[in-house]
């Protein structure tokens, strides 16, 4: 039986609906391992800002960029290593066991164990995601119509995982403490490495088991509204129907035993350094978690004021700084280039660059030509996430600033002025006395109250958590204070520390607030419900579950008529997107009432463009690693194509630093009120927006030349020329 990295074996394997049913298991287990990876990513933004840490703005962006630019440099080597020695199956399961030990770690608050909960999800996102990708290329023989709506398909099971854990992970971590999110993202990762090694009728039982156990939590954990109590809903069936579809597709069959099998397995046994060469592997995985400790952490544990090192001295970059505007761009870009992970990406992009530059002038003309085409696509997706994966950053903190999520069941009147309102502090009690008390909301950000008795309740909750936390000096405790009870106007700082004091030292911060009613107050909303900021990171998955299929019906409608773009045209359309979802973004911020708060609408409108710019791109994209790479370097250009994505996530860090502002351990006081902060993020917003739709309209220019250098109706393997004369063309 022939065999080979890209195409698989080559006899006919059991399919359901046209695809082979082991796609369904991979379908599964990348669900979940997105299920985790996204509910800590959910958090972790938040979860830096709000929690031990008191990061401010400029810091956690850093550790943020930082952390996901290294999730996204790794998969190049794990490729490699799977490429040469374990094999895509090993590569996957070692990867899992590396992140469910991370996600774990994230319960601890302590900052080493903070950090190497970082480093072991880096580790094992290097081994499991380039390594499933390739797994589900492998099930299609070479030049299939179908591989892309494969893709497509294994793409809604990553975005299927990705909408549940913001609506689980995000709103129970919120909601009821850090450690409950964190720890639902540990079960998630277990629960995928268990379906991708359990026989077939035990992985029909845990897919169904977790699929069931999922939903009812969906069902039953969800903010008031009755918008996103239909979201859960919705996400609820979609899992349940896609673990009955699993269920059948195993019946037919699992995944093949010979995909994603070790090159070598006799390679495998051999020892170096007294150890088989599969251990020794492992043993180096193991040893990698401590260096990757300190390069996302930038050595600021081994610092003296717990700050990231630069190699570049701060003074020369505060000069650059003050050279004007362009100076204040260079500062940045200087800054976060010269911590150790932008040092370290950059050495590995260049090795990449020149490991498979080598390569590709090695080999004939055709997929030498196909290699191009796929270093110029590799570009412009790396720029399609830069601006995409401020999703988890800049608009993160803006949906949790700016965006009006709170849904109020009447308003302050002119009759109301003088009167005293008592509100609860938390979303979630338990007590049904207090749950017939109003919310104290984000109703109340930017609005002016008339009694001292909240400003002192504030400044008590502020010196509560910051004695626990220990991060700010007594000048920087007695600065947040200040601005947070400054003018007696509400903000979002306020009201993190009141909810958090309230649970954490209820002796002294009470699970109520008095609200003296000003003129000023009037219309401002009061009851119903507010729901957390992370949950809106759910609405991109979801869109993609709703028009996933709707986009690769079409692809597939239209190929057969001859009508079907092609790859390139597409990732222009998705960039295109893109920037009119930015666009959107902007728009509503230029729209904004006059507390600086834009409508949940526009956040839609925008996640709506972005969603169908992405469904253009990322799902082909995939595909055209697998389709347009020679078979013996798949895995290996996979993984350069998550070394992009890894460039995508500094970018994308560096362009979030510009809606920084100083907050917590950064001192600067707390977080403004809305009205300060809109047109910060809008501008950027409006800057990303025109830079996308310029950068599509160039892809789409250079689509005739890309298309041809694809050469579609050749068949090549594309395996290196020994000796290729110097003149062959």
């Amino acid at each position: 039986m022939q065999y080979n990295a890209m195409a698989g074996p080559q006899n006919q394997h059991p399919t359901l609906f046209g695809h082979p049913t082991g796609l369904f298991t991979l379908f599964f287990a990348e669900m979940w391992e997105r299920f985790s990876y996204y509910g800590m990513r959910a958090l972790l933004l938040f979860y830096m800002l709000k929690g031990f840490l008191g990061y401010g703005d400029s810091q956690a962006y850093a550790v943020y960029g930082a952390y996901t630019a290294l999730v996204y440099m790794t998969p190049f080597f794990g490729g490699m290593i799977a490429d040469r020695l374990l094999g895509q199956r090993r590569a996957v399961v070692l990867g899992g066991l590396l992140m469910a030990s991370g996600h774990l770690m994230m319960t601890v608050q302590n900052n080493v164990a903070f950090f190497t909960a970082l480093a072991l999800l880096i580790a094992g996102n290097g081994f499991f995601k380039p390594n499933i990708s390739t797994m589900v290329g492998s099930l299609y023989p070479q030049g299939s119509p179908k591989r892309d709506g494969g893709f497509t398909i294994f793409y809604m099971g990553i975005n299927l995982g990705a909408a549940m854990s913001p609506l689980l992970c995000g709103y129970i971590g919120e909601t009821y403490g850090w450690h409950y999110g964190f720890g639902l993202a540990t079960i998630g990762m277990l629960t995928g490495i268990a379906v991708f090694v359990a026989p077939v009728l035990l992985t029909q039982i845990l897919i169904m088991t977790g699929a069931i156990a999922a939903s009812l939590a969906l069902f039953y954990f969800h903010p008031g509204s009755v918008f996103l109590t239909a979201v859960n809903v919705f996400v609820g069936v979609s899992l349940l129907a896609a673990g009955i579809v699993a269920w059948v597709a195993l019946g037919r069959g699992g995944l093949p035993p010979e995909t994603g099998a070790p090159p070598d397995r006799e390679r495998l046994r051999r020892p170096v350094l007294g150890l088989p060469t599969e251990w020794l592997v492992y043993v180096c995985a193991v040893a990698a978690i401590p260096i990757l400790a300190m390069l996302v952490s930038g050595f600021a544990p081994l610092t003296k004021n717990r700050q990231a090192v630069t190699i570049i001295p701060e003074d020369m970059i505060a000069s650059v700084a003050g050279s004007g505007p362009i100076g204040e761009v260079a500062a940045v870009v200087l800054q976060e280039t010269s911590k150790p992970a932008g040092l370290i990406l950059f050495i590995a992009g260049l090795v990449a660059l020149g490991y498979l530059g080598a390569a590709t002038f090695r080999l004939d003309r055709i997929p030498r030509q196909r290699m191009f085409v796929v270093f110029i696509l590799t570009f412009f997706s790396m720029l399609f996430w830069a601006f995409f994966e401020q999703a988890g950053s800049s608009v993160n903190n803006f949906t949790d600033r700016n965006v009006d999520r709170a849904f109020e069941d009447s308003t302050i009147t002119a009759s109301d002025v003088g009167r005293t309102i008592q509100f609860r502090l938390q979303p979630d009690v338990g007590d049904a006395e207090l749950e017939k008390l109003p919310l104290l909301s984000q109703e109340q950000f930017g609005q002016s109250y008339g009694n001292d008795d909240l400003s002192k309740q504030i400044a008590a909750a502020i010196r509560s958590e910051e004695a626990k936390k220990k991060n700010l000096t007594p000048e920087q405790i007695e600065e947040l204070v200040l601005s947070s009870t400054k003018d007696k106007i509400f903000t979002i700082s306020a009201i993190t520390y009141l909810r958090d004091a309230s649970k954490n030292d209820p002796a002294n911060v009470p699970p109520t607030a008095n609200w003296s009613v000003v003129q000023s107050n009037v219309g401002m909303g009061i009851g119903g419900s507010e729901s957390p900021a992370s949950v809106y990171q759910a609405l991109n998955p979801i869109l993609i579950l709703l028009f996933g299929i709707v986009f690769s019906a079409l692809w597939t409608w239209m190929g057969q008529r001859g009508m079907e773009p092609s790859t390139p045209v597409k990732f222009a359309l998705g960039l295109i997107q893109l920037g009119l979802g930015f666009g959107a973004f902007w728009y509503g911020a230029q729209e904004a009432d006059d507390r600086g708060m834009v409508a949940l609408s526009w956040l839609f409108i925008g996640y709506l463009l972005q969603t169908t710019g992405e469904l253009c791109l990322s799902p082909v994209g995939l595909s055209m690693i697998t389709k347009l790479s020679p078979a013996f370097l798949v895995s290996t250009v996979m993984g350069m194509w998550f070394l992009a994505t890894a460039f995508s996530q500094f970018l994308a860090a560096i362009i979030a630093q510009f809606t920084g502002v100083g907050h917590g351990s950064e001192g600067g006081g707390g977080v403004p009120i809305p009205k300060e902060t809109v047109n910060l993020y809008g501008d950027v917003f409006g800057k990303i927006a025109i830079t996308a739709v310029i950068s599509g309209f160039i892809c789409l220019a250079l689509s005739p030349l890309l298309r041809k250098w694809m050469h579609e109706k050749v068949t090549d393997h594309g395996e290196p020329q020994q000796r290729r004369p110097a003149s062959h063309p």
